[in-house]
């Protein structure tokens, strides 16, 4: 789609996706607000901050983000420039001239969007005033002390404000707005009170009170039709918050949310069924070779293996060639994100490699950011060792390789028993012995300032996985951020990933899933769940998603052991697969980065949009006829060779006998272009489902 051209909606085949009048994009101003923009504090910075190129391509300066303003965010991310819109410069000017402090400008990431930044300390004195413009215009009061819902409020006001002064200013332009959760949702609010003449778009990426339940451990899926969201928002003192959001949902010309399973939730949460799914995306880079993603996943794991080796120095009884590095990262959120199941699989997988005596090991990581004080000394001696070590061996070999290089020079053929002095073999003797510990490998990297109570450790406690010698499994808890200047494993998170072989997300609550979406971009294998919104995106594409290093394990439908024992099965089906296996599943899972792009999700977005001008503007746009796009669509057929990845109907993965077969009957070209065809074909748009009857044997997961 070309900037300044009409708006037509097509798939990426060029055939039409639903029929629609065109929108021409020089009559229609696109704004877009979130309390994330410029501002990294949540999972929706990265769909705001990722969808901004293909939004800014498609709609060039009539597209503009609204956030709030911080110093620091400012200095570092934006280049402040005049607006090239003459109703956006007038909107500013004016506002600025009534004693409000408004910024505008490029926002430095890929896309170069504009931006609108309000400082909210700026006009706090306006707040009072505020409080009774919301109370007048859907009697919702915000107690003083939630500073937070204040904030949030100020933010509000101003976007009315702005939106304002624009739709008084600009000639032969329809403005949309799209809000995003329910911390820009009194902009909506108040715009929908005073009438603007805008269409309106209430995006939410999550339920406020569904993260509370969950955080409670409620049995959330089960009760979604029972729940007294009255009674629970208000014993959790968020009932102002949830009316705000709840308001801002029905204000909405038109509601969207990013999953299917969210869509079920918010239907009951706020009671009203989203009108369209619109799943998150990422901004996909091809690399111009086409295995590329492989040599990179060879250099940072071998990386990951030289950490490997400090840390589990005097311990270092396995082989690292036939060790696989799983991971878990995101907010400590231990049930939320289903690090409990996984210690529990991780129990039952190590007891069955040690049963069956397989030569496979584990290495486990939960980056996940806890309180910490310092690094662990024993931590930071494991690599000093390594470090001391690898100087040893190049000194011995650099003296070794002199002597046989003169030798051979002579003409001779050196005594290996003499090329080596005493000397040389005391300083390897002194090498040995300086790697005896008499303690374990530690589980943590870190000093827990609540060792005592922590959630992970506690369990791994109880599991007793302590990386001793006869665990097959080893676990590594990192309750940090990764970072390239960290003294222990110096790797930016991409890195990382792509030095992993799986990466491993059971999350019991998860709108949408972004840590397995980078993970499947990357071309890494993932485990998700069917409660994720991820989880449930691939299930629509794939026909076999374990064939393609997506597996989905089922915590809606099956009682917690069963979910535990079904993610064992996942974990040890992948433990038992041959390098050949695991690179051919990795080039499959690569493969589905297409369907993650947002230049084919932004098409879900666009939907919206046309909606929500037929109902703002009915005279002028028409679409309500046509049924608003869902997930569903086509799906990416089974491979026809045999998937290396366990599925209900087959063995975890071929025997040995067997792998030659399946190696003659893969053909990677052949597998690709299909892919690639099916990734272009156009699909049917459904409405969005309906909330499944509880089947028989649902339980609390």
């Amino acid at each position: 789609m070309q900037r300044g051209r009409s708006l037509s909606v097509t798939s990426l085949s060029g055939l039409p996706l639903w029929d629609v009048q065109e929108l021409p994009i020089q009559d229609l101003l696109l704004f877009e607000v979130a309390w994330e923009v410029t501002n990294k504090v949540g999972g929706i910075y990265t769909v705001i901050q990722t969808k901004a190129k293909t939004t800014a391509d498609e709609w060039g300066e009539n597209y503009c983000l609204i956030g709030p303003y911080f110093e620091h965010n400012m200095k570092t991310q934006v280049e402040e420039c005049e607006p090239p819109n003459p109703a956006i410069k007038k909107a500013v000017d004016a506002m600025n001239l009534h004693g409000c402090q408004v910024h505008f400008g490029r926002w430095l990431i890929e896309g170069s969007p504009y931006v609108v930044l309000f400082d909210i300390g700026y006009s706090a004195w306006n707040l009072d005033r505020w409080k009774g413009d919301l109370w007048e215009a859907c009697h919702v009061g915000i107690p003083y002390h939630d500073r937070e819902a204040n904030d949030m409020l100020i933010f509000g006001s101003l976007t009315a404000w702005f939106l304002k002064e624009v739709t008084d200013h600009v000639v032969d332009k329809h403005v949309i707005v799209q809000f995003h959760e329910w911390q820009a949702g009194t902009g909506l609010i108040l715009s929908r009170a005073r009438k603007l003449p805008i269409a309106t778009i209430f995006t939410t990426h999550a339920t406020l009170l569904g993260r509370y339940l969950c955080a409670a451990n409620a049995d959330f899926y089960n009760h979604l039709d029972k729940f007294d969201i009255d009674k629970e928002a208000g014993e959790r003192q968020i009932y102002h918050r949830y009316c705000m959001e709840r308001a801002s949902v029905h204000c909405a010309h038109v509601f969207t949310t990013v999953s299917e399973i969210t869509a079920i939730e918010a239907e009951h949460m706020l009671k009203r069924k989203p009108d369209v799914v619109t799943p998150n995306g990422l901004n996909i880079k091809k690399f111009s070779a086409v295995h590329e993603f492989q040599n990179l996943h060879a250099l940072y794991k071998s990386r990951i293996q030289d950490f490997v080796r400090g840390h589990f120095y005097g311990h270092l009884d396995f082989d690292l060639e036939k060790t696989l590095f799983l991971f878990i990262a995101g907010r400590y959120e231990f049930s939320n994100k289903g690090a409990d199941i996984f210690l529990e699989a991780l129990s039952r997988l190590n007891f069955l490699l040690r049963v069956h005596k397989s030569d496979v090991t584990v290495v486990v990581f939960f980056i996940m950011p806890a309180k910490t004080n310092n690094f662990n000394v024993e931590t930071l001696k494991g690599q000093a060792v390594r470090k001391q070590l690898w100087d040893t061996a190049n000194s011995v070999k650099e003296k070794f390789g002199k002597k046989l290089y003169d030798a051979l020079l002579r003409g001779e053929i050196p005594d290996l028993n003499k090329i080596l002095d005493r000397d040389d073999m005391t300083i390897m003797k002194r090498a040995i012995f300086s790697t005896q510990r008499q303690s374990l490998p530690p589980v943590t990297t870190h000093n827990m300032i609540d060792d005592s109570t922590d959630p992970i450790l506690s369990t791994i406690r109880r599991i007793g996985l302590f990386n001793s010698r006869t665990d097959r499994v080893k676990v590594i808890l990192h309750p940090e951020f990764l970072s390239s200047t960290s003294p222990l494993l110096p790797m930016d998170y991409e890195e990382f990933v792509r030095g992993c072989h799986l990466g491993v997300f059971p999350s019991y609550y998860e709108p949408w899933g972004y840590t397995p979406a980078e993970c499947t971009v990357m071309g890494i294998p993932s485990v998700t769940t069917n409660l994720s919104g991820f989880g449930c995106f691939m299930q629509e594409h794939i026909t076999d998603p374990a064939a393609y290093g997506i597996y989905i394990v089922d915590r809606r439908f099956c009682s917690p052991d069963e979910s535990c024992n079904q993610l064992t099965q996942f974990l040890y089906g992948f433990c038992k697969q041959s390098r050949r296996q695991r690179i051919i599943q990795r080039n499959r899972t690569e493969r589905l980065s297409d369907l993650l792009d947002w230049k084919y999700l932004g098409r879900y977005y666009m939907h919206a949009r046309h909606l929500t001008l037929s109902r703002a503007f009915p005279d002028k746009f028409h679409a309500e006829s046509s049924p608003p796009p869902t997930t569903q669509g086509f799906k990416f057929p089974r491979p026809s060779s045999v998937p290396p990845s366990p599925t209900s109907s087959q063995h975890s993965s071929p025997h040995s006998s067997d792998v030659e077969d399946e190696d003659e009957r893969y053909d990677e070209e052949e597998e690709a272009e299909r892919d690639r065809m099916n990734i272009k074909s156009p699909f049917t748009l459904g409405q969005v489902p309906h909330e499944k009857k509880k089947q028989h044997g649902e339980h609390k997961n």
